[in-house]
């Protein structure tokens, strides 16, 4: 059996790289915690910075965020839906894997502008304050969720964070 992360083509995700989660760890289940899924953010974010810079680092894992909520979002959610149902179903997905509790604050679906919360954020909770939002991954993430459901490229950019002195985070995003 080769290696699936070496398969052609080369070192592209797709959502059946992920396996059989329940059939392969059928003693310890599918959740881990918050620690071991932030040691490994956390690490992966500092070789990056090491080695790249801080803007090219970000710039990374907002890429890898857009990834992997493109992949979530045509495996998980109803893109075929009216946005209110869509974004229930979001909701409800974020909240179920544990990710984050989402609201809506505000949606402009004419020009497809909004702002939403994650509370509980898997990234940044109880973080201590740095002053700095911190929670790039999950802007990709959410762009990439939104390019799944409109078709449109988005830019989210966080606004507020936990890491900010925030109880939430916030994120803006319009079509680019």
């Amino acid at each position: 059996m080769g290696n699936i992360f070496m398969s052609d083509p080369h070192h592209v995700f797709s959502w059946d790289k992920l396996g059989d989660i329940k059939g392969g760890r059928e003693d310890l289940g599918e959740e881990v915690p918050v620690l071991v899924y932030r040691l490994m953010e956390y690490s992966m974010n500092h070789i990056l910075y090491e080695e790249f810079g801080e803007e090219k680092a970000n710039d990374l894992f907002r890429k890898a965020g857009f990834l992997a909520g493109s992949e979530y979002a045509q495996n998980m959610l109803p893109l075929d839906k009216d946005m209110t149902t869509f974004l229930a179903a979001l909701q409800e997905s974020l909240k179920e894997l544990k990710i984050g509790i989402l609201r809506m604050e505000e949606l402009e679906e004419a020009s497809g502008k909004f702002i939403l919360t994650v509370a509980q954020d898997l990234d940044c909770s109880g973080l201590p304050p740095t002053n700095e939002v911190v929670c790039n991954f999950d802007e990709g993430f959410i762009a990439g969720i939104m390019k799944a459901y409109t078709g449109v490229e988005y830019e989210v950019r966080e606004v507020d964070c936990w890491a900010s002195g925030a109880r939430a985070c916030r994120f803006q995003g319009e079509p680019k």
